[in-house]
This record gives structure tokens, C-alpha cells and sequence, in this order.
């Protein structure tokens, strides 16, 4: 195995076009991770590594920020502002008419939805440095600044949010797979290490059993997560050809089990903290009511509540399934078809292949979203289970570097055929 992967990412790396990509997609990552380390002016380093010892939350922030969270970084902020815009738009393709009729438009009207999304997110990000503010200074970490101080924090917080776009967008357009997620993976990778090393440092020769059980079960994860990522269902789709006796060609129609990729459980870590945070702001109010419903909140949303990872795995459920509707259009499949004269064995033409096809998706689409909702909800699982909080693996982050590793040998693979390359799958 290990020597068909080195074949494969050699055969890549002879490719001229492949290794300028790869080489432009690391340097920018290294730029990424070098501004990373920059800290915003004013905050108590030490007070705020112990804010973030001490909240399961806020740690788990830290580990989807890649580290940004805990130095309260430049870059602080992240790509959850533009993650968030995204969630607007494509809620608002469902509301609005005229955005409804862009989503129609192929690239063009994408493109326009993408450049409205980047307008969002630059408001979103400066009440975000805002929120991140009040919450710092209700905690002592950062003193009370003055207006021009304030201004000068949150625009740049607010240009750190958009310089990480950026850098996402010329990974897309430049680089290798799509810049977003792959910033996503560059930060939870760079985290891991720190993880690592703060659980070995606590653990005891009593805890081996635990270690192994983890070590065991997350071998066991990984395999199931690119199970997942890798099934299809394949429907059956016959064409007429045009010869003198009249025969029939045979394909089919890939449907991936998780059609929806990761972005289910970004869309929703981002809903499912956001209670949380808002507890975490008003902390610090006199207001007796204010201070015991805040209090009930967090009490709630805690991440190793029930209630919690109830809510999260619903919500990871649910956006699967409205991803899913976005991504694939049965009744533009079915178009495509007639045109082609493709038609499903058994199945009528026209609006009988377009049903045949949703009641097969939303089959598939239900083991998938209950897949990426069990996947969501692990940490928990391990800490109540294997009983080392420190141990606890993030499903989610490991969700996410596995799919963006599938994706990039996948986009690296593509780009062989095109060449005319030996792939390593022959």
C-alpha cells in the first residue's frame, strides 16, 4: 500500500502543473501559519492560556482555529465569519427570489452568490471581534480600551477574517482542492501536536488500557470515515445508440453516500456554539435574571451536556440534507438525461426518473447524516467512555483532515488522467 501512495504522489510530483500547484498551496499555507502567530496588541497572554484551559468550549474553538483562539492571534477569527455568511446566503437562495434565480445561473450566478457572501462576511466579522472583545475584557484578559483603540482592534480582527478568505480563494483558483477546508486542515493539523503533548503529559501507567481502547477506536473511525467518504450507490442508466440495429449502451450515476462532505458539521459546530458564547458574554452582567438564564444556558450547551450533543447531532442532520438538496438536483439530472436519451431501466422519462432519483437520495442521504451526527458527537463519546478527558478526539476534526486528504489525492488523481498518467488505483 505504502508503495503504491509514494508511487502515486511521484508520479504527481514529475507533473509540472501538479507540483507548481502543490508548491504555490504550501507557501501559502506557510504564510497562513506564520501571520497565525501573530498576537493582537493588549492581551494577558497567561490569563488567557488559563481561560482556555479551564472551558471545554473555548478549547474546542481553539482546535477548529488552528491555535488562533488561544494567543488571540490577528487571525483570531478565523474562517468562522465567512462560514457563517455562507450559511445566510444559502438559506437566504430559498427566500429571496432573485438569489434563487442566480443559484440557477451555472457559474456565473455562483460566482455572484460567492462575491456576495465575501460583502456579508466583513460585517459578521467585526461584530464577531466585537463579541470576542466583551468576552475578553468581562474575564480581566484585556483591559477596557478606548474608542480609537477599540476601532483599531476590531478592524484588525475583521482584516485578519478577510485576509483568510483570501488565502483560501487563491488556494481554490491556484492551488490544490479547495482553499476553505484546506485552511480548515492546515489548522487542526498544527493543533494536534500541542493535543498530543498536553494528554501524554497527564497520563499515567494506569491509564495504558485507556490508551490502547483510543488508540483502537480511533484506527476503527478513520476506516469508517473513508468508507463513508469513498461508497456510492450506483444507479443503472441506459442509452439508445443511433445504429442499424437500434442497440443500448450501458452507465450509471454515482451517489455518493455523503454527498454533503464535511460542511454539514461546520455549518452546524457554528450554530450549535453560538448559545454558548453568547453565555460567555453576558457573563459578567449584575442583572440577577440576566446572570441565572445565562447561567442555565451555559449550563445546557456545555459540550459534554446530553442536551448538547443532542442538539449538535441534529443540526449536523438536518444540514445534511439541505446541503445535499443544494449539491444535487434530481429534476436537472433527469433534464439531462432526456436530452442525452439516458433513461433508468424501469423508469419512466421526465418527472418519474427526477422522483425515482430523490426517493434513492434521500435513502442514502439517511445514513450518511446519521453517519457525520455520530461523528459529530465523539468527543463526548471518548471522554463518558474511555474516561481521559484529554484523549477526547475531536470527530469533526478528524472528519475533516481525512476528507481533505480523500479530496486532495482525488483532485491530484484527476489532474494524472488528464495528463495521461498511471494512476496508482491501475
Amino acid at each position: 500500500m505504502f508503495a503504491s501512495i509514494s508511487h502515486f504522489f511521484l508520479k504527481a510530483v514529475k507533473s509540472p502543473d501538479i507540483r507548481r500547484k502543490l508548491i504555490i498551496t504550501g507557501l501559502i499555507l506557510v504564510v497562513y501559519r506564520l501571520i497565525a502567530h501573530i498576537p493582537a496588541a493588549g492581551v494577558d497572554q497567561n490569563s488567557l492560556k488559563s481561560l482556555f484551559s479551564g472551558s471545554p468550549l473555548l478549547s474546542l474553538l481553539d482546535v477548529f482555529s488552528g491555535g488562533t483562539l488561544a494567543n488571540f492571534s490577528i487571525l483570531a477569527l478565523g474562517l468562522t465569519p465567512y462560514i457563517n455568511a455562507s450559511i445566510i446566503m444559502q438559506l437566504l437562495t430559498y427566500v429571496v427570489p432573485q438569489l434563487e434565480e442566480l443559484s440557477k445561473e451555472g457559474e456565473f450566478g455562483q460566482e455572484k452568490i460567492n462575491q456576495y457572501t465575501r460583502f456579508l462576511a466583513a460585517p459578521l466579522a467585526a461584530m464577531q471581534a466585537v463579541g470576542m472583545y466583551t468576552l475578553l475584557r468581562s474575564q480581566g484578559i484585556i483591559p477596557t480600551l478606548s474608542l480609537l483603540s477599540l476601532t483599531a482592534l476590531v478592524v484588525t480582527m475583521t482584516a485578519g477574517a478577510v485576509f483568510s478568505v483570501w488565502l483560501g480563494e487563491l488556494i481554490t483558483e491556484y492551488g490544490i482542492s479547495n482553499g476553505i477546508s484546506f485552511l480548515i486542515f492546515a489548522g487542526i493539523v498544527a493543533r494536534l501536536p500541542v493535543v498530543f503533548g498536553q494528554s501524554a503529559a497527564i497520563l499515567s501507567p494506569e491509564d495504558l488500557l485507556k490508551v490502547g481502547v483510543f488508540v483502537v477506536l480511533s484506527i476503527l473511525i478513520v476506516a469508517a470515515i473513508v468508507f463513508m467518504n469513498e461508497a456510492t450507490r450506483q444507479v443503472p442508466v441506459s442509452y439508445a445508440r443511433r445504429s442499424g440495429r437500434g442497440s443500448l449502451s450501458s452507465s450509471y450515476i454515482p451517489l455518493r453516500l455523503n454527498q454533503a462532505g464535511v460542511i454539514p458539521i461546520i455549518f452546524a459546530v457554528s450554530l450549535v456554539l453560538l448559545p454558548s458564547l453568547l453565555g460567555q458574554f453576558f457573563s459578567g452582567v449584575d442583572n440577577v435574571f440576566v446572570s441565572r438564564f445565562v447561567s442555565f444556558v451555559v449550563a445546557f450547551f456545555n459540550p459534554n451536556s446530553l442536551f448538547y450533543n443532542l442538539t449538535y447531532f441534529l443540526l449536523v442532520f438536518g444540514f445534511t440534507y439541505f446541503y445535499t438538496s443544494i449539491v444535487f438536483n434530481p429534476e436537472r439530472i433527469s433534464e439531462n438525461l432526456q436530452k442525452g436519451g439516458g433513461f433508468i431501466p424501469g423508469i419512466r422519462p421526465g418527472k418519474e426518473t427526477s422522483k425515482y432519483l430523490q426517493n434513492v437520495l434521500n435513502r442514502i442521504t439517511l445514513a450518511g447524516a446519521v453517519f457525520l451526527g455520530l461523528i459529530a458527537v465523539l468527543p463526548s463519546f471518548f471522554q463518558n467512555v474511555v474516561g481521559v478527558a484529554n484523549l477526547a478526539v475531536g470527530g469533526t476534526g478528524v472528519l475533516i483532515v481525512v476528507s481533505v486528504v480523500l479530496e486532495l489525492a482525488r483532485e491530484i488523481e484527476a489532474q494524472l488522467v488528464m495528463k495521461r498518467y498511471e494512476t496508482f488505483l491501475n
